[in-house]
C-alpha cells in the first residue's frame, strides 16, 4: 500500500498504522481481523521501491523488461504537486528563491482543483484537509485545500449560454479553440480598460457543486449576479470571465485561510489543464497578488509519477533531489497589483 493513499483516505498515520477504534465505529470491524488482511499492513513511502520490481507478468503485457524498478505511488493530485512543487527556481526573481519549500503552494487545476501546501510541522486549516505526515513530500506535513468543480464550471457556464453556437462556428473559422477565441473577444471589448474591470457588474459565486474548501458545505449552490437581457457573445465572454474570476477569489479564500491558520505562502505552482489558459493564470496572479509559476511539462502529474520511479530505480537519493531535478519551470507570470485592489 501507498502511504500517500491510507493516511490521506483511510486515517492511516506513520507512528500509529490502522486506527481500530474508528474500524468499529463505523461497524467495519471486520477489517481489523486477522491483522488487516483484506486491507493489508504493509505499507510503503511513496517512491519506495516494491517487490522485486515488474513480475514477468506484467512485463509480458507491458512489452518491458522484467525487473524494472516499479515506486510505491501517489494519488494523482499529490503526483502533480510533487512534480511542481520542489523545481529549481533560481534566476527567475522569485519571492521563493532561496525559501524553504513551505513558501510555495501547487495547485492541480482541471475538472476540479486541489491546493497543495506542505508546512515543517502540522497546521490544522478549517475547512482544508489535513495535516497528513509523509503524505507528499517526505517529512513535510501535507494541506490540502480543494474546489469541487473548476474546469468543469467554466465549460458548463460556456456551453450552457445561448450563444454558444455562435461561439463555435467563429471559433472554428479562425482556427482557435473556443477559449482562445474567448480571451482575443475579451482583448477586443475591453478598449483601454485592464481585462478584469469588465465584470464591475457582473459576479458569479462558483459553488455550483458545494464548497469543498475552505467552507466545506456540500449544500451551497452556484449563483450569478447581474444578468441582463443580452445575449450576445459579449455577454458569454463577460460570464466566462467572471467564472474565472470567481474560481480566483475562492483560491484566495483558500489561500487566506490557510495563511491565517499559520502557512507562509508566497509563490503559486500551477499546472494541469486550466494552467493551459493564460487568462486564468493572469487571474490567478492579480487576484491573489502572487506571482504564478507553470511548469515547462503540463502534465505534471505524470513528472510527479517520473520522479518516483526515479527514486525507486535509485537514479536519485531522494524525492528532494528529484524534484529539484526533474521539475523545470517553463514560464512565470507576474501580478499587476493595481488590479489586484
Amino acid at each position: 500500500r501507498s502511504l500517500c493513499t491510507v493516511v490521506c483516505k483511510w486515517t492511516y498515520t506513520s507512528d500509529g498504522g490502522w486506527d481500530d477504534t474508528f474500524w468499529k465505529t463505523i461497524g467495519l470491524e471486520d477489517l481489523v481481523k486477522d491483522k488487516y488482511e483484506k486491507i493489508g499492513n504493509h505499507v510503503l513511502s511513496p517512491g519506495e521501491p516494491v517487490g522485486k520490481g515488474l513480475t514477468p507478468e506484467a512485463a509480458k503485457d507491458l512489452g518491458l523488461p522484467e525487473g524494472i524498478a516499479v515506486a510505491a505511488s501517489l494519488i494523482d493530485a499529490h503526483a502533480g504537486g510533487l512534480g511542481v512543487i520542489g523545481a529549481d527556481v533560481k534566476g527567475h526573481n522569485l519571492p521563493c528563491e532561496n525559501q524553504p519549500i513551505t513558501s510555495r503552494v501547487a495547485m492541480i487545476c482541471g475538472t476540479s482543483s486541489c491546493h497543495m501546501g506542505v508546512s515543517e510541522t502540522p497546521i490544522f486549516v478549517p475547512g482544508v484537509w489535513g495535516p497528513y505526515f509523509s503524505a507528499m513530500v517526505p517529512g513535510l506535513w501535507l494541506n490540502e485545500g480543494g474546489q469541487s468543480a473548476t474546469g468543469k464550471l467554466i465549460d458548463h457556464v460556456v456551453r450552457g449560454h445561448v450563444a454558444f453556437p455562435e461561439l463555435q462556428s467563429k471559433a472554428a473559422a479562425s482556427a482557435h479553440s473556443i477559449y482562445t477565441y474567448l480571451n482575443s473577444h475579451l482583448d477586443l471589448i475591453k478598449k483601454s480598460l485592464p481585462v478584469g474591470f469588465l465584470t464591475v457588474d457582473l459576479h458569479v459565486w462558483p459553488d455550483f457543486h458545494g464548497n469543498r474548501s475552505p467552507l466545506t458545505d456540500l449544500t451551497l449552490k452556484g449563483m450569478v449576479v447581474g444578468l441582463t437581457l443580452s445575449r450576445g457573445l459579449d455577454e458569454l465572454a463577460l460570464i466566462y470571465l467572471a467564472t474565472i474570476q470567481a474560481i480566483a477569489l475562492g483560491t484566495r479564500h483558500i489561500l487566506e485561510a490557510m495563511e491565517a491558520a499559520g502557512h507562509h505562502i508566497n509563490t503559486l505552482f500551477l499546472c494541469g489543464g486550466l494552467s493551459k489558459n493564460p487568462l486564468f493564470v493572469q487571474m490567478h496572479a492579480d487576484i491573489t497578488g502572487k506571482p504564478v509559476v507553470l511548469s515547462k511539462e503540463v502534465e505534471s502529474v505524470l513528472v510527479g509519477a517520473a520522479i518516483l520511479g526515479a527514486c525507486a530505480s535509485g537514479d536519485f537519493a531522494s524525492i528532494q533531489e528529484a524534484m529539484a531535478k526533474m521539475g523545470k519551470i517553463g514560464r512565470v507570470v507576474q501580478p499587476n497589483h493595481e488590479h489586484k485592489r
